[in-house]
Order: structure tokens, then sequence, then C-alpha cells
């Protein structure tokens, strides 16, 4: 009996010596957590300033927040958009028939003539295609009209040029040219193009008469501005006290809605509404001088959709009246055209100064004071200008680059 326990008590002692050791090590580990959990409550939190000196905010974009539908988007994208944007110019065509340069930067289509301009003279522009979001045709239906072209023949002239670039270059059969667009601001423009069913189908048209039952498609087309420069006079804006006319409206009754507004408000004392052009005999630039002293601006569409008057209103102060059914508006998606203008159906024509009038004082000075913020959008600038009506429409461009799918 006396023999065994020895062995006993040697067996258990390195037992019990495991068992210490572990017990030390975990009795080390707590303490350790312990204390860097405790120095850890004692370390101040990071400085806010240290965060916000590394990530940059976004800035308010000034006071417009009326008039855009996102003014952060708007300005974050904007600013995106200068720094990566690049169009290809195709060089092909000859510049003294109808390609590369435009007929002319004045008049009523002048908007199609600037762009033409300004695109070569911005920073946009790339000579390498490789490096392209969007490749630019650059022919001119407007430039052929001038020269006397038929319609039957500007269609066969725009279709060869485009085989002609399809056959030449690999770009466009990548997309089929959903990654291309064309510049036109007069109704010969559309017509023209029509002759090629892939341009109308695929491209993004870039036109003044953006009438979205027929054929033009919103979220792939732009509609450009019809903006009639040199404007004759100076931006007004800031004096409504001078505007006692309710409102005015004179010009050709060329459309079904310009017939009904003269027929049932041409004898009004309160609007002043002419069945016809102002005669320049009557005076100088007596047309013009009395956008200064209407507040609102009857904007009736004509031959198409679109009319010069609107960029006419905007330009002299005077709150637009859009009468123009399935008028697509110039930067609709950016703009909230109803913080600035007047936006009915053809058929309020009926119920025009009923509306006008209910308009009260304190809402046509803010929809005044809105106007005159989105001027600088629909002037044309050579060379292009910030937020001008070129960088608009390039804008609308470098939103549609994202969505090209095929």
């Amino acid at each position: 009996m006396t023999i065994t326990k020895p062995s006993q008590l040697s067996a258990s002692s390195p037992l019990c010596s495991l068992k210490g050791s572990l017990l030390t090590v975990a009795i080390l580990t707590l303490l350790s957590l312990f204390y860097l959990s405790l120095n850890s409550l004692r370390t101040p939190p990071p400085s806010p300033i240290a965060v916000a000196s590394t990530i940059q905010l976004p800035q308010p974009f000034e006071d417009y927040s009326d008039v855009y539908h996102s003014p952060d988007s708007f300005r974050l994208n904007y600013a995106e958009m200068e720094k990566k944007f690049k169009v290809y110019i195709y060089p092909d065509g000859d510049p003294n028939t109808f390609y590369q340069t435009p007929r002319k930067v004045t008049g009523k289509y002048a908007s199609e003539g600037y762009f033409f301009q300004n695109i070569r003279e911005s920073q946009f522009r790339t000579l390498d295609p490789e490096e392209a979001d969007l490749f630019f045709i650059p022919v001119s239906p407007h430039k052929m009209r001038g020269k006397g072209t038929s319609y039957e023949n500007m269609t066969v002239i725009v279709r060869d040029y485009v085989d002609g670039l399809i056959a030449k270059y690999p770009y466009w059969n990548r997309t089929l040219g959903a990654d291309h667009f064309f510049v036109t601001c007069h109704d010969v423009g559309v017509r023209a193009f029509e002759g090629s069913p892939v341009m109308i189908k695929n491209t993004i048209r870039v036109v003044c008469s953006p009438s979205y039952n027929v054929s033009f498609i919103p979220h792939k087309d732009v509609a450009l501005p019809q903006v009639l420069q040199p404007f004759a006079l100076p931006a007004g804006g800031n004096d409504v006290e001078n505007r006692t006319t309710l409102g005015f409206w004179a010009g050709h009754r060329n459309s079904k809605i310009r017939v009904i507004l003269a027929r049932v408000w041409e004898n009004d004392t309160e609007l002043d509404i002419s069945n016809n052009r102002i005669n320049r005999a009557t005076g100088h630039l007596v047309y013009q001088k009395r956008f200064y002293r209407t507040k609102f601006c009857i904007c009736p569409g004509g031959s198409q959709v679109n009319s010069a008057r609107i960029t006419d209103s905007i330009h002299y102060g005077c709150v637009p009246v859009i009468l123009s059914d399935y008028y697509d508006l110039p930067f609709n998606d950016i703009l909230n055209w109803r913080k600035f203008a007047v936006v009915l159906r053809e058929r309020d024509v009926y119920n025009l100064k009923h509306i006008l009038k209910n308009i009260t004082q304190s809402e046509f000075v803010s929809l005044h004071n809105n106007l005159v913020k989105v001027q600088k959008h629909f002037q044309w600038n050579s060379p292009p200008v910030k937020f001008d009506a070129f960088h608009m429409i390039m804008y609308e461009l470098w939103l549609r680059h994202h969505v090209i799918k095929y």
C-alpha cells in the first residue's frame, strides 16, 4: 500500500503544472483585453474637422433649388461632365457644301449654327475616336436648304453620307449608332434624316421641334432650344413694376392654336393679341419693346411645336405661357419649367385670361425672379460659356451616353 503512493503523486504533478500554466495565460489575456478596452475608452473620437478635410461635401448650388429638379445632382454631374466628356467629330465631307460648318449663326435657326461652331471651340472635342463617348455626325440640312436643295435630294445626300461613315469606320457598328448624334434646328432637318431609318431609330437626335407624338423619344433624343440671336435688345428682368400689360402675342396664324388664339382674344382690352406680325413701320423695335412691359408672353406652337418666342420671352424677362401640346420642353429633365413659366394645354386657350388673372402678384414675382435665374441657359456664346445653351445641350448628351445599351 505504501509503495503505490509515491507513483500516484509523481503522475499528478505534471497535470497540475499544465493546469496552472493555462490558468496563468488566461488571467494575463483577460488583463490585457481589459487594459485595451479601458485605453480605448480614454481615447478621444476623431475630430470632425479632420474628416471634413478629406471628404468633398456637396455645396449648395447658389439659390436655384426652385428652378432645378435636383440642384446638387446637376452640379455634381455637370462637374464630372466637364472633366470627362469627349466627342469625336467625323472629318468627312466638304465644308463648302453641306458638312462640318453651319449655314450661319444668326436668325431663328442660329442654335444649329452655334452648336456646330461651339463643339469645335470646346474642351469636349477629341481627335482620338478611341477615347470618344459620343460621335457627332456633322451634316447640316439647313445649309442644304440655303443652297436650294429639294427635300428629296436632302434625304439622298444624308443617307449616302451616313452609309459612307458606316462603311468607312468601325464605330457605328459597335452600338448600331446608339452613341452617335446629329443636330438640326430647322424642321427640314428632321425630314432630311427620314431617308435614313437607322438614324431616326438609333441615334440621338438633337432637334428644335421635339414633338413626342411624331417619333421624338424624350429619353433618347434631346430638345434643342430655338434661339433667335443676336437679341435686338438687352436682357430684361428685376423690373416687375414696369410690367403692366397682362399678356402679349403677335405673329403669323400658321397653326390651329394660333388661329384660335387670335380669333378669341384679339379684341380683348387686357390681353394684347395681334393676328399678325407687328409692322416695322410702326416704330423701331416695337415688337421687342412690348416684351419689356408685359407680365405673360403667350407662346403658341407654329408650324411645329416649338417657337423662338419662348426664348425671346425668357431673354426679355416676360414669363412665357406655353400653349403647345406634345412639346418636350428644352432641358425639361433638368429645369422645373413650372417654376418660371405657365405651361398649359392648347384647349386652355379659351380660358386664357381667367387663368392668367388668377395668378397672384406674389406668384408672378416668383415666376419672374426664377425666370431671370435661367436666362443664361437659353443663350449661345462664342466661345461657349459655362452653363450656357451649348453646355446644357452637352449635359443632356452626357446624361444619355450613360444609358446607351443595345
